[in-house]
């Protein structure tokens, strides 16, 4: 019976949506400007260019993708035959109000976000006094620093040591729609901090805040501390329905690797696999994949494009990023059944050659593979949900909400 793996790069785009502008994002390009500054700063032995090579990224469209999207080729080929495609490919665009993690999911598995997120506004002391007072009398706090928009990495160098020194732990957000907490693992403590974030979960909720995130460090020193794997994101579950709930309602079962559970508000997850960075990430999803029954879909998410590497501006770190996750591929296509129905793709793009440390406004590749599957281009997606209408088809469950499937055959 039909099995559907999704391998989601978190915010690998393939240029600017239709409503760039709106978002500050025209001209933004994920996989394009990648393309182009590994060209122009990453050399062989010799002194020659070394391109960024995806074979078998390119083997599945990837290049063909790109070019529906931006309207032209990239700057350079993936691959020694970019022409070489064994799959169905197209690039999507998403109708969600936001730009965000959580939209870029949802709607995917068919429930765009319709409606306007809460958000805190960029200037210091950015969260209502209200909620300062009412985090530190319910969490019990000697009180809070940080109090800004930052980066998660920067902030915990600028005020990590004074954490240690006060136990106040650090409050910070971003341009998306969250609250996040910063803490030292063992000085304060990670289920402490997760306490701590669940009271902040129902303190933000009169704010229409999407997501409370855990961050937990460790470390002695400003350039010592690491943030850790144990990030726990407390997520909003979305107002519908989505193609997880349907599959598991239909006695299905869907196997989230990664933040996957946390995004979806840990409902409609059979499993949850927790995993983070890409090797360890890749390893899971190969033993979820194995281990998935019938009627199953796996779903996973490459976070480190966007935490690692997307937000960090980390161009060369997200080129060599793809690069690894290409060389893994093959592993992955060896392990699929008959039946199966794999997918590559993106929630949103957070291009590392533009300014600021937000995600970018951008179209997302739709590589679909299966041995059913035609090798062909699609006609470009105009929602994101017609990925999840193609899967619920392909799994033979009820429609979703929202969303065309794609012809696949």
């Amino acid at each position: 019976m039909a099995r559907s793996i999704i391998l989601l790069l978190d915010s690998f785009g393939i240029g600017s949506a239709h409503d760039a502008e709106k978002f500050g994002d025209s001209g933004a390009d994920t996989l394009g400007h990648i393309c182009e500054w590994m060209a122009v700063n990453r050399r062989k032995a010799d002194g020659s260019p070394d391109y960024l090579r995806l074979p078998n990224l390119a083997g599945l469209g990837l290049a063909g993708a790109a070019e529906l999207s931006r309207g032209q080729k990239l700057a350079h080929p993936l691959s020694s035959d970019d022409s070489r495609i064994n799959a169905a490919y197209t690039c999507a665009e998403e109708i969600s109000h936001g730009k965000d993690t959580l939209s870029g999911h949802w709607e995917i598995a068919g429930v765009p976000v319709l409606f306007d997120w809460g958000y805190f506004p960029q200037q210091p002391k950015c969260f209502p006094e209200e909620l300062v007072e009412e985090i530190i009398k319910q969490g019990n706090l000697p009180g809070v620093l940080g109090e800004k928009h930052a980066s998660g990495t920067e902030i915990i160098k600028e005020l990590g040591e004074e954490h240690l020194q006060t136990g106040k732990p650090i409050i910070y957000t971003s341009a998306d729609s969250v609250l996040q907490i910063a803490a030292h693992e063992e000085a304060f403590g990670l289920d402490r901090l997760y306490e701590l974030c669940k009271i902040c979960y129902e303190l933000v909720k009169p704010y229409h805040i999407a997501r409370v995130i855990a961050r937990p460090f460790v470390g002695s020193y400003a350039e010592d501390f690491v943030r850790t794997g144990n990030r726990h994101d407390y997520a909003v579950p979305a107002p519908e329905a989505t193609l997880l709930d349907k599959l598991t309602a239909a006695s299905g079962s869907v196997y989230a690797v990664g933040k996957i559970a946390d995004i979806f508000a840990h409902r409609g997850i059979t499993k949850h696999y927790p995993a983070s960075g890409l090797e360890k990430l890749f390893d899971t999803a190969l033993q979820a994949v194995q281990e998935a029954p019938d009627k199953s879909l796996v779903f996973v998410n490459f976070v480190d494009f966007d935490s690692s590497f997307g937000h960090r501006r980390d161009t060369k770190g997200y080129g060599e990023g793809l690069e690894y996750f290409d060389t893994r591929l093959p592993e992955m296509l060896a392990v699929l059944k008959p039946e199966d129905l794999l997918l590559i793709t993106a929630d949103h793009g957070c291009d590392p050659t533009w300014s600021g440390s937000d995600h970018t406004r951008e179209k997302i590749p739709v590589l679909f593979f299966g041995k059913g599957v035609v090798s062909q281009a699609l006609t470009p997606m105009r929602t994101f949900s017609d990925i999840g209408q193609t899967i619920a088809d392909h799994l033979g469950i009820e429609r979703l909400t929202n969303g065309t499937a794609a012809d696949l055959r």
